[in-house]
C-alpha cells in the first residue's frame, strides 16, 4: 500500500448529547463531513465520546452512581450496531479514516473501546481498555492484548490507546514494535483541572519522540449546562473543568498546530511523514537503538474468553465410526 508523503490529519474537541448515541453520533458524523471538507484523511475524536464519557463516575460515590451507571448501559451502543454502521459509512463516503471511542455494550458488560474505521469503512481494530483507571474500574470491565495491534490504512499504519494506558510502557511498545506511523490517542477532557491538560501534553509528546510517529490526540469538552447536569455542588464542578488538549505532534515532538484547550473545535495540520526517517534515524527505540538480547517485550495478545473447550469437535461420521469401533470391540 502506497502512502502519500503529506496526509491532512482532523482531531476533533466537542460536547457530547447527554443521554443520546444517537444524537452523539450523529455529531460525530458531522465532524466528519466536516473534517473531510477541509481535506482531512483522517479525524480522531475523543475517549468514549459515544454516547459520552462517565464523568458521574468521577465526582459522584458508587452508592449514588448506580442510577447513572444504568443509564449508561440504556445508552451504550453494541458494536456492530446502527451508530457504528452510521460512522462507517461516513468514512466510506468520504474516503477517509475514523478512530472513534465509544461505551462499548457486550450483554452485561460495558467497556472502554476504541473503533478504527479505515478510509472504506472497513472496521480495521476493535480495542478495548486493558485497565480502567480508579473510579472507570466500577464503570467498565478490563480489555485484552488482542487488541494491541496496529493496522494497515490508507493513510499509513495506526495505533491507538486511550487516556492512562499511555502510562503502561509495555503497551506503548507493543505498538512501537509493530511500526505505528500515527498514534491515535484519546483522553476524556473535562476532567480534573489544568494539570490533566499539562501531563497529556508531555505524554502524547513523549510517546511521539520515542515511537518517532504522529500523535493525534483528541479531548472532550463539558459546557456549563453539562457540568451542572453532571453536579450542582460547586467543589466537585471544578473537577469537571480544564484538563482539555487537543493535539497533534510531529516524531521531533513538537505541535504541528496550536493546541486546543477550551471549546469545541476541529484542529486540521498536514503531517510530513518524511519526518518519521528523520527521527528515526537518529533514534530507532525499536530498530538500531534497541537491544532485544538484553530487553524484549513477550505479550500474550490471544483474546480473553470466559468458556473454552479441551475437546476437539467432531463430526456425526466420526461418532458412528467410533460407536461401530466399540461395538466390534465389545463383540
Amino acid at each position: 500500500m502506497t502512502i502519500p508523503h503529506i496526509v491532512r490529519a482532523a482531531a476533533v474537541q466537542m460536547t457530547p448529547v447527554f443521554e443520546s448515541a444517537t444524537a452523539t453520533g450523529d455529531k460525530v458524523c458531522q465532524a466528519i463531513s466536516d473534517a473531510a471538507a477541509k481535506g482531512a484523511q483522517i479525524v480522531v475524536f475523543p475517549e468514549t465520546f459515544v454516547p459520552y464519557y462517565p464523568y458521574f463516575s468521577f465526582v459522584l460515590p458508587p452508592v449514588a452512581a448506580g442510577r447513572e451507571h444504568l443509564k449508561l448501559y440504556d445508552y451504550a451502543p453494541t458494536v456492530p450496531g446502527p451508530v457504528t454502521d452510521a460512522v462507517a459509512a461516513q468514512a466510506k463516503a468520504h474516503d477517509i479514516v475514523v478512530v472513534l471511542g465509544v461505551n462499548e455494550r457486550d450483554h452485561g458488560s460495558l467497556y472502554n473501546t476504541q473503533l478504527i474505521f479505515d478510509e472504506t469503512g472497513r472496521l480495521a481494530l476493535k480495542r478495548r481498555k486493558i485497565t480502567p483507571t480508579y473510579h472507570e474500574r466500577m464503570i467498565w470491565g478490563q480489555g485484552d492484548a488482542s487488541g494491541l495491534k496496529v493496522v494497515e490504512t490508507g493513510v499509513g499504519r495506526i495505533g491507538a490507546l486511550a487516556c492512562w494506558e499511555h502510562y503502561n510502557p509495555l503497551a506503548r511498545y507493543a505498538l512501537m514494535v509493530q511500526h505505528e506511523q500515527i498514534h491515535c490517542s484519546q483522553f476524556p477532557g473535562s476532567l480534573v483541572g489544568p494539570i490533566f491538560a499539562d501531563q497529556i501534553e508531555v505524554t502524547i509528546r513523549h510517546h511521539a519522540l520515542e515511537s518517532g510517529c504522529f500523535v493525534i490526540n483528541a479531548t472532550g469538552w463539558l459546557s456549563d449546562e453539562q457540568i451542572d447536569a453532571v453536579t450542582t455542588d460547586p467543589g466537585l464542578q471544578k473537577a469537571l473543568r480544564g484538563g482539555c488538549c487537543t493535539a497533534i505532534i510531529s516524531p521531533e515532538g513538537q505541535h504541528v498546530i496550536e493546541p486546543l484547550r477550551e471549546g469545541e473545535g476541529i484542529l486540521i495540520a498536514d503531517l510530513d511523514m518524511n519526518l518519521i526517517t528523520k527521527r528515526k534515524r537518529m533514534m530507532d527505540s525499536v530498530g538500531h537503538y534497541a537491544r532485544p538480547e538484553l530487553l524484549s517485550l513477550r505479550i500474550d495478545d490471544r483474546p480473553a474468553v470466559p468458556m473454552f473447550s479441551d475437546i476437539p469437535a467432531v463430526s456425526s461420521q466420526s461418532v458412528k465410526e467410533s460407536d461401530r469401533h466399540d461395538a466390534i470391540s465389545t463383540n
